[in-house]
Order: structure tokens, then C-alpha cells, then sequence
């Protein structure tokens, strides 16, 4: 079978290669043609479009690439008319995939929806698009169904494909020991800064996670390196903190080995709570009081941010969001989870009602088998 897979962000490139790898097990004949990334690439196909160059974040950026994000979506419209895919898999990316999805309606190729749009927490309408132009739904939170089934569509829960990254990531033999072996680090506790995967997010967040640097000198500051990024993006911020380290590929080493960490709101955030690492969620986006309106009144429809909290529907975890966010606020957060066991231990006790919840590893598998089955 032919797959066009369309992924527009980091996490989408690890889920979506995961799924490839499913799919390629049971289907020997497999051929991809994809949006991604990496991961993706190595699974084998043609890579049409790398996500960092379409990947917008926030409002005004939005706004500022109109005019190529629908010469994105013609592109890709065309690409998929002239590749004939037996079947196409939108992978989040709720801006780009629900338009193109109502652009190749017209071609009667069967749409599926892998890792649904957050919709539930912003934009409620696009469930009728969803319901109109999407022929079979594969979600990853396990309240999405029940979502879903209020609209009258039918959502299969099949796992979280973080759930199986991180099952894979336990099975390995490493140890503290071996992670600052190989990273030259000190013996000092960690404190990790996950600063999101987009330039825009990092040059707004990461200045003000490095000033933590000054109010915790018994503690090593880590920054796990953005898939996208090189050591010379991150150059700029860290003129002033030459101790501060950055790690790639090692993300999920930092927040099994960090005594807490700094987290931009996303994926990042259930990864910490999975792997046990105490967190504050950072997040912050151009535009100042207007988009804080904006986003308080208008786009965001839950009271949550971070996926940790919106999955357990409580604040298991602070979130520093907009005018919330503060160097003090963030200053005196960090302190309670370097040094106030009892505050740490509540948030434990939270992580594993988290997991229970997730449920176990299987995901991709699942996933691919829906998938196989609904073609067959």
C-alpha cells in the first residue's frame, strides 16, 4: 500500500515513524511518501517537507506566513493528487491538515486522523470539519472519545504513543552513573530546561529559564537540545552562562536523572510526568496583554495548559502561562520542587495516578492494526 503521512512538528515526527514502523511490519509492501522529520526519514519514503520549515507558532506568525502556508497547502494538495495513495494519515497539525483534508475530499483517497487536534481545548467547531472531512479517528488521550461521541463521531482510543517511547527508553541499561559519564557532567543534582522545539518558543522562554542559573548554584543546568536546533542556535543565549550544558537525543535521560525541570507547555510535559521528573510549565507567546486576552478569552476553552493537568483534570502541576509568568513566580517554583519533599512527593503521587490512567504500552502497534484492518 501507498501512505501519505503529514506531520508539522517534532513529537508528530517520533509517533509518525513509530506508526511507519508498525505499518512496514505488518505491510511488507509499504511505501510512504511524507511531511516529517528525521525519525520519519528513517523509516524509510520520500520526505517532501521537513517540518521546520513549516512550523509556525503564536498568532502573529500565523498571520505573517499566510501567503505560504496556502502554498503549502496547494503543494501538497497537488503532490498527494499525482503520488495516488491507497490511504492519507494526518498527524496532529490541526492548522494545516484540516485544510488540506477539505482540499482532497474531492479525491476520494480515505483521510484518517492519527493524534487528533487538540480541539477540545480551543476550537470545539473544527469537530464538525472533522466529522465531515475525516473517515476514521485515532486518539491518544483517553477522554477523547467520550468527547468526540457527544458530536456524534467516532474516535478510537488505541494508547499513547509517548506511553510506548518511554516503555522502550526503560528497557535500556542506563544509569546516572553512565548519563554524566558520557555528557562530561558533574555529580551535582540536575535541573533540566526543555524550552519547546520552535525557534520562536525558545527565544522567549529560554532567557528567562538561564536567569534560574544564578539562584541555584548547587545545582547543574541542563538544556535538552531541540531535534531541530544545533549548538550554534542555542550560542546566542548562553553568552553569559557558559556552564550550562546542551544534550541531544538525551531528553529523556534529563528528565529521568533531573531533580526537576523547567517544561514548555506541549508533549514535553506528559513526557516529565510519565518518567517521574517534578516540573514547572513554562510557556509565553509574542504579543503580550493582547494575546493573553486573546488566548484567555477566546482561543483557550479549558483551564489547563499543560497536558499533565488537562489528562488528571486538576493542577497537578503549575503553569506559568502569559501574565501569569513571572521570574519570581518561576524563581519561588523551583524552589519548592528542589527542596520541599512533601510538595514533591504530592506531585509523585499525581505521576502515578498519570500512569494509571495512560495505560500500558501498544500503541503504534494498535494503531497500524486499525489502520491495516480498516483497508483490508
Amino acid at each position: 500500500m501507498k501512505y501519505y503521512l503529514i506531520v508539522g512538528e517534532a513529537s508528530g515526527d517520533l509517533h509518525a515513524s513509530r506508526l511507519m514502523l508498525e505499518l512496514k511490519n505488518l505491510d511488507s509492501n509499504a511505501i510512504f511518501r511524507f511531511w516529517g522529520g528525521d525519525l520519519m526519514a528513517q523509516q524509510g519514503g520520500e520526505l517532501v517537507r521537513h517540518y521546520r520549515e513549516t512550523a509556525y507558532m503564536g498568532i502573529f506568525e500565523v498571520l505573517k506566513n499566510v501567503p505560504q502556508i496556502f502554498k503549502n497547502l496547494k503543494f501538497c494538495e497537488n503532490d498527494i493528487k499525482n503520488f495516488k495513495p491507497d490511504v492519507v494519515i494526518l498527524v496532529d497539525y490541526a492548522g494545516f491538515n484540516i485544510r488540506i483534508a477539505k482540499r482532497i475530499r474531492k479525491l476520494e483517497i480515505p483521510i484518517y486522523y492519527y493524534i487528533l487536534p487538540k480541539i477540545w481545548a480551543s476550537s470545539t467547531f473544527r469537530v464538525h470539519k472533522i466529522k465531515k472531512y475525516i473517515d476514521k479517528l485515532f486518539c491518544i488521550m483517553p477522554f477523547e472519545p467520550e468527547f468526540y461521541a457527544r458530536y456524534g463521531v467516532t474516535a478510537h482510543y488505541s494508547g499513547n504513543p509517548v506511553v510506548d517511547a518511554i516503555d522502550t527508553f526503560n528497557k535500556n541499561n542506563d544509569t546516572f552513573d553512565k548519563f554524566i559519564k558520557r555528557n562530561n557532567l558533574s555529580e551535582k543534582p540536575l535541573i533540566g530546561i526543555v524550552a519547546g522545539s520552535r525557534t520562536q518558543e525558545v527565544a522567549r522562554i529560554l532567557p528567562d529559564m538561564l536567569k534560574m542559573t544564578n539562584f541555584f548554584p548547587d545545582f547543574q543546568f541542563v538544556i535538552a537540545g531541540a531535534p531541530t536546533f544545533c549548538h550554534d542556535d542555542y550560542k546566542p543565549y548562553l553568552k553569559d552562562y557558559q556552564n550550562v550544558k546542551i544534550l541531544f537525543n538525551e531528553t529523556y535521560s534529563i528528565f529521568k536523572y533531573s531533580h526537576c525541570a523547567m517544561v514548555t507547555s506541549g508533549t514535553a510535559t506528559l513526557e516529565a510526568g510519565l518518567l517521574n521528573c517534578p516540573q514547572v510549565v513554562c510557556y509565553k507567546m509574542s504579543g503580550g496583554a493582547f494575546s493573553d486576552f486573546i488566548a484567555k478569552k477566546i482561543l483557550i476553552k479549558i483551564p489547563h495548559i499543560s497536558l499533565v493537568n488537562i489528562i488528571l483534570n486538576k493542577e497537578a502541576v503549575i503553569e506559568l502561562f502569559q501574565r501569569s509568568f513571572s521570574l519570581e513566580k518561576l524563581k519561588n517554583e523551583l524552589n519548592l520542587l528542589c527542596f520541599d519533599e512533601k510538595y514533591r512527593k504530592k506531585m509523585f503521587d499525581n505521576y502515578k495516578n498519570l500512569s494509571e490512567t495512560m495505560g500500558k504500552p501498544g500503541s503504534s502497534r494498535m494503531t497500524a492494526e486499525m489502520i491495516a484492518k480498516s483497508q483490508s
